[in-house]
């Protein structure tokens, strides 16, 4: 009984957390969507192509189910994946990641959480893992993931939050009096000698 609350539970989280990860590209124009928005290049549909790639693995080739899209092997990893290149479009890649999501929940429904895995990249001895682990270890990635892009997100254009139902109209003035009360508090904080 408590196998399939757990599942069910991390399972349903880990939905909630893609369809977030994907709304932060909703209204961005390609630009914004690609544009490297952090020193190292981080970008909005980039951590989308990561998020798809990693799930395909992990609920993959894990659990000898292979994703039934093309992945370079997981040995050749060259970064490739954290960014889009000039000939993926959007679509491409968020028909990835809904796909992958579709193989994804066939290896979740189909399995029990005792399943057993190896990832060939994890050392010895935790190489040999179960489903369990393996989706609490995808949704953190996936959560982790989000969370990047919702900050990135609000860097762009100040939108902020999980869902558009819960979004909230941006009130310019309340949010620079919000930012200068921190800004505020943290000068007056660094001006104290200790």
């Amino acid at each position: 009984m408590i196998d399939e609350f757990a599942k069910d539970n991390l399972h349903e989280r880990l939905r909630r957390d893609r369809k977030a990860l994907l709304w932060k590209l909703d209204g961005l124009s390609e630009y914004d969507a690609r544009r490297p928005l952090t020193a190292t290049g981080t970008n909005l549909l980039g951590l989308v192509k990561h998020v798809a790639g990693v799930e395909a693995r992990y609920f993959g080739e894990i659990f000898d189910r292979p994703s039934p899209e093309p992945l370079p092997r997981w040995q050749d990893s060259d970064g490739s994946d954290l960014w889009a290149t000039e000939d993926e479009t959007r679509d491409q890649i968020i028909g990835f990641y809904r796909r992958t999501w579709e193989h994804s929940d066939a290896t979740i429904d189909e399995l029990a959480l005792d399943a057993p895995g190896h990832v060939p990249w994890w050392p010895e001895p935790h190489d040999n893992t179960n489903l369990f682990a393996i989706m609490v270890h995808v949704l953190g990635e996936t959560n982790r993931h989000a969370g990047h892009a919702d900050i990135l997100r609000e860097g762009v254009d100040g939108r902020t939050g999980m869902r558009p139902e819960h979004e909230m109209q941006i009130d310019e003035d309340a949010r620079a009096a919000y930012w200068a009360k921190i800004e505020k508090a943290a000068r007056s904080t660094a001006s104290v000698k200790a």
